[in-house]
């Protein structure tokens, strides 16, 4: 299934893996990639030594292109976008901010930079400042949120700029691909499903939440300070929203959270830990390798769309 998205990439299939704090890391990204996909290393935090380690480690385990998701926010910013350049990562994909002041810097080294947006307003700023594609995400995704859904925003954005839209929040089966082609995207990015992979360092926990959630399991917390985040809910959840019901400051919000989603992904507890999953997660019946999932959503949205 060939698209510009396809073509900008040089990848075979459009799917793209979500930059996942703590889940996509090497074993993930290599494996998606292999599987024809777009993997990418989910920088989050992480110090920039740790990000080229783990871009030596994907060159050693594919050939296929691969990415770097760059958290804005993260202190290491800087020093990861360097890395970035100077690793020779084909395609960067920027989260919780503008990459702007980067652009010149990995234009120059040849990366092909897609931002993740939630706005027309943001997906038109980030076309005239020079991005190659942009990932349109709407509410239903997992971790950090805007306000929009998938349905409304991806044609929207579609509307509104002429670099290639790739759609991305509650799609996790062919039918949610075959309808984001119907919106107008030409790829589609990927979360929730892939943290149940078999490549996943996902704990098994972690895992098993996701795979037993059912439609109704998925709250969003931090609504009152503006930085919602979906997660499956659990005894923080309740905690967190009880606390943010009774007023409750940020700061004593945050000391709940700290440390909150490495406790789920890594260390199993999902009772206190935040397991962040999307919407999607009620579809989600099985564990499967990167390469099962990605066939299997191409099989499916490929017969819908003839049909």
């Amino acid at each position: 299934m060939e698209t510009r998205v396809t073509r900008l990439l040089g990848i075979e299939k459009p799917i793209i893996q979500g930059g996942m704090a703590w889940v996509a890391e090497y074993n993930l990204a290599s494996a998606v990639s292999a599987a024809g996909g777009l993997g990418l290393i989910g920088a989050a935090s992480a110090p920039a030594d740790v990000v080229r380690d783990y871009i030596h480690k994907v060159k050693e385990r594919t050939d296929k292109p691969f990415g770097v998701n760059v958290m804005l926010l993260s202190p290491y910013a800087d020093e990861v976008a360097k890395v970035v350049a100077e690793e020779g990562v084909k395609v960067v994909t920027t989260g919780a901010g503008n990459p702007e002041k980067y652009m010149d810097m990995w234009k120059a080294a040849g990366v092909k930079v897609i931002p993740v947006v939630a706005s027309v307003a943001l997906a038109r700023r980030m076309e005239k400042y020079g991005a190659d594609a942009v990932v349109a995400e709407g509410m239903e995704s997992g971790g950090h949120i805007g306000s929009q859904t998938t349905m409304t925003l991806v044609p929207q954005v579609v509307d509104a700029v002429s670099i290639p839209v790739i759609a991305a929040g509650g799609i996790g089966d062919g039918r949610g691909f075959a309808a984001a082609m119907m919106l107008g995207a030409e790829a589609v990015q990927i979360g929730t499903r892939f943290v149940v992979a078999k490549e996943s360092i996902a704990s098994q926990n972690y895992k098993d939440r996701v795979i037993k959630a059912k439609d109704i399991d998925s709250e969003v917390t931090g609504m009152s300070h503006g930085h919602p985040i979906r997660c499956l809910r659990n005894q923080m959840t309740r905690e967190y929203l009880k606390l943010e019901k009774e007023g409750a400051p940020f700061e004593e919000l945050e000391k709940l959270t700290l440390g909150s989603l490495r406790k789920a992904v890594m260390d199993g507890d999902v009772v206190h830990g935040t397991v962040m999953a999307g919407q999607i997660a009620g579809l989600i019946s099985k564990e499967q390798t990167c390469q099962e999932i990605i066939d299997e959503i191409l099989d499916e949205a490929e017969k819908l769309l003839k049909r």
